[in-house]
């Protein structure tokens, strides 16, 4: 199983598996034109702007109509807004296997954020794959001997405990408060990775604090 991270991180998400499936579409369409040939399916995840674009939803249909969009119910009238025809819209159910035939198969998990969220596990060619960012937890979620995870490590505790305190000091607002409600430590990432892990997974953090690179594996 392949990944393509297009951009990760809070200036836009978008990431592409095995090119043919698109993970949120939080960055302008032409980041993403010269992958559109392969695509068969995007994958939303929630409504914030560094992961869903409405102007790249549109030119994604307008290139592709043909291009499934699959998505829980809180993603659906955001995507009608955006153009997309209805009838290519899947609506997913958390905890509810998915099957597109030819391609693989999809499983929404439900995420803890501070608007509705999810994750994906995915299965692709006898392959697996856990997908999950923005979410202060991942308790009570298993993905065990998947061969794939591509998982959110925003901050170190370290790092997150300085900045909060720089910013006290100085009177100022502190982002990194909400960080540590909403956004998944690279501890506890690092946790739940090693409780589910197979000897012959992979692994890559996306997500982290002022991380621009874009890598293909």
């Amino acid at each position: 199983m392949t990944y393509e991270v297009i951009s990760t991180g809070s200036k836009g998400n978008a990431v592409i598996i095995n090119g043919s499936i698109l993970i949120d579409c939080g960055v302008p369409f032409l980041r993403l034109r010269a992958h559109t040939r392969p695509l068969k399916l995007v994958l939303l995840t929630h409504i914030h702007g560094d992961h869903f674009r409405p102007r790249t939803a549109a030119a994604l249909h307008r290139e592709r109509p043909a291009l499934r969009w699959g998505c829980c119910e809180w993603m659906v009238g955001p995507l009608l807004e955006s153009g997309v025809d209805r009838r290519m819209i899947d609506v997913l159910t958390p905890g509810h296997c998915f099957v597109y035939r030819g391609l693989g198969t999809v499983l929404p998990e439900r995420l803890a954020h501070n608007v509705p969220n999810c994750g994906y596990h995915i299965w692709m060619s006898a392959e697996t794959l856990f997908y999950a960012t923005d979410t202060g937890s991942l308790d009570g979620v298993a993905a065990k001997g998947y061969d794939l995870y591509l998982i959110e490590a925003n901050h170190t505790r370290a790092e997150l405990d300085a900045r909060l305190e720089a910013k006290r000091a100085a009177g100022e607002y502190a982002y990194e408060w909400a960080a540590a409600q909403n956004q998944l430590s690279r501890e506890q990432a690092e946790d739940w990775i090693y409780r589910n892990i197979g000897p012959n997974g992979r692994y890559a953090f996306l997500h982290q604090h002022e991380q621009e690179d874009c890598r293909k594996k």
